[in-house]
């Protein structure tokens, strides 16, 4: 199945990056409210601890409501890290002391989408 944007009407991709402890309320409630995601296992780049990226289709009508039920179910928290210990020779990412960082949240992408394919 085929679908193309309809003439003055906008398709939007929404991607978030959420923390693991918050992607299975957010699938509930995306699910509860109508929208399809695919849900994929991803890990951050810092602390190097697990993620979940949504991908949501949306017209750009119900935009803001994806991006309320995100809001809604990712809530930012402060977490004390351990040092690290280098890994390999290497000092990248290195740090001797615990450390409070902010986790949670979303970073949301919101791209248009050209065509959408269901095959």
């Amino acid at each position: 199945m085929e679908k193309k944007a309809k003439m003055g009407e906008t398709v939007k991709m929404i991607i978030a990056v959420v923390h693991d402890h918050d992607a299975g309320d957010l699938m509930e409630a995306l699910s509860n409210a109508s929208f399809q995601a695919t849900r994929m296992a991803s890990t951050g780049g810092f602390l190097r601890e697990g993620n979940t990226t949504f991908m949501i289709g949306s017209d750009e009508e119900h935009v803001e409501n994806v991006l309320d039920i995100i809001k809604e179910n990712c809530e930012s928290r402060k977490k004390t890290v351990a040092p690290m210990t280098p890994v390999a020779n290497s000092l990248e990412g290195y740090y001797s002391f615990p450390m409070e960082v902010q986790i949670g949240g979303a970073t949301v992408f919101i791209l248009d989408v050209e065509k959408f394919l269901k095959l």
